[in-house]
């Protein structure tokens, strides 16, 4: 299965990822950046298992994301 990736720290809180896929991104109250829903910290990442049936609006989050810190690995 994919894994998508993401780098928290660089973020902006543009909200793309959350546009693109609202079952997988929030965005946090506290400091308005993007949150991986139920991703696992590794370092300086949060990473999460991709579903398939989701993975089409991760990809458009990934190609919108301005500061490009999303990534899919398959």
């Amino acid at each position: 299965m994919a894994k998508i990736i993401h780098l928290r720290k660089d973020c902006i809180g543009c909200n793309s990822c959350v546009e693109n896929c609202p079952s997988m991104w929030k965005i946090n109250e506290k400091d308005g950046k993007a949150d991986l829903i139920n991703s696992e910290k590794k370092g300086e990442t949060f990473v999460k298992e991709l579903p398939i049936e989701l993975t089409e609006e991760n990809e458009k989050a990934v190609k919108d994301c301005p500061v490009n810190i999303i990534k899919i690995f398959k």
